[in-house]
């Protein structure tokens, strides 16, 4: 395993320092286990060190030179498994943002290798796992009290393709997918993380609006072997953009509506859960709203990564089978519209 250096903190790499980069930097200062020592970005022209004293490089594997315990990889997706692998070859813990990669072989090569490491944690950038109406929502079902999951319906969607500068995302060769897997992802995770697996697959997925060589939109219907079926629009023509999820249970409903996000453009956070009521023909009156004002999922998450490796335990959330298992989903949904399957030769999962 790595090791901790004199001053008892984690010497952090973080390879792709963009939007996402900088914002988890900002976690990684904040946490007294870790210490950012160098980052790298393909903006930077040369290389050097920062008035903080991070050191900064154009390429990723420069800073290998340091005596890093930890890889943060915030890099596009045509690079995140590359990195990772490399991560994990240096003797290094690492943290990757999601997707994994462009294609499901992608995680399957880094689980090969991450096999051959096993003293070193391996995490994924779930973020949404984190958020306080999600980890309510989980404990609701949870408990047992409201009954199985009988179904989930969610739409995620903004107005674009590329959210932020670089139009790699719009571009299959260098983003694998378009809108479901840049952000549906997320959405297909909590699906996941609420009601397991999905084995049967139905979907449409168009590019008829921007027209790029990926998707801005995919319509899916799931069902796995419990019955429970999912229902999800992952889309880039949402022109006020919204986040929705609700699931359905034997005796209730929960509601989450809002993801609180760096552009607060998707409204304030709720959770409602609404109980079902015997015999009314007009449905529940009665329900429990609570608003969440405060995203400290980074946060937590960046956090939690930090205690998995002092304290030698396992990933919990975001680990490699997650990302493997929600890769899976996307190619299922990608696959099971043969126009999209055919059009982009895209191989099933």
């Amino acid at each position: 395993m790595s090791s901790i250096i004199s001053n008892n903190k984690l010497k952090v790499g973080i390879a792709g320092y963009g939007v996402v980069g900088t914002k988890r930097r900002l976690c990684i200062d904040q946490n007294p286990k870790f210490l950012t020592v160098a980052v790298s970005d393909i903006k930077f022209t040369d290389e050097g060190m920062m008035s903080d004293g991070v050191y900064y490089y154009n390429t990723y594997d420069k800073m290998f030179q340091h005596h890093l315990d930890v890889l943060l990889v915030c890099l596009p997706n045509y690079l995140a498994a590359e990195a990772t692998i490399a991560g994990l070859k240096h003797n290094l813990h690492v943290f990757c943002e999601k997707p994994p990669g462009r294609t499901v072989e992608d995680i399957r090569n880094v689980i090969e290798v991450e096999k051959r490491y096993p003293n070193l944690r391996l995490k994924y950038g779930f973020n949404h796992r984190y958020h306080d109406s999600v980890i309510e929502a989980k404990k609701i079902i949870e408990t047992g009290q409201y009954g199985r999951v009988v179904n989930i319906k969610g739409i995620y969607g903004k107005s674009s393709i590329i959210p932020f500068s670089g139009g790699w995302r719009s571009e299959r060769q260098h983003a694998g997918g378009g809108i479901l897997l840049d952000q549906g992802i997320h959405m297909l995770d909590m699906i996941r993380y609420f009601a397991g697996d999905f084995e049967e697959v139905k979907s449409f997925v168009s590019n008829d609006y921007w027209h790029h060589d990926v998707e801005d939109n995919a319509y899916a219907i799931m069902r796995n072997s419990l019955g429970c079926v999912a229902m999800i629009h992952s889309t880039a023509t949402q022109w006020q953009h919204r986040f929705r999820l609700e699931v359905t249970m034997e005796e209730g409903l929960i509601e989450l509506t809002g993801i609180l996000s760096g552009t607060k453009s998707y409204g304030e956070e709720k959770l409602r859960l609404v109980p079902r009521k015997d015999g009314s023909i007009v449905g529940s009156f009665a329900e429990i709203t609570t608003s969440y004002l405060e995203d400290n999922s980074w946060r937590d998450e960046v956090n939690e990564f930090a205690d998995v490796i002092i304290k030698d335990q396992k990933v919990e959330n975001g680990t490699s089978t997650d990302a493997l298992k929600v890769m899976e989903l996307v190619y299922k949904i990608y696959c099971a519209d043969d126009k999209w399957k055919s059009a982009f030769n895209i191989p099933h999962p």
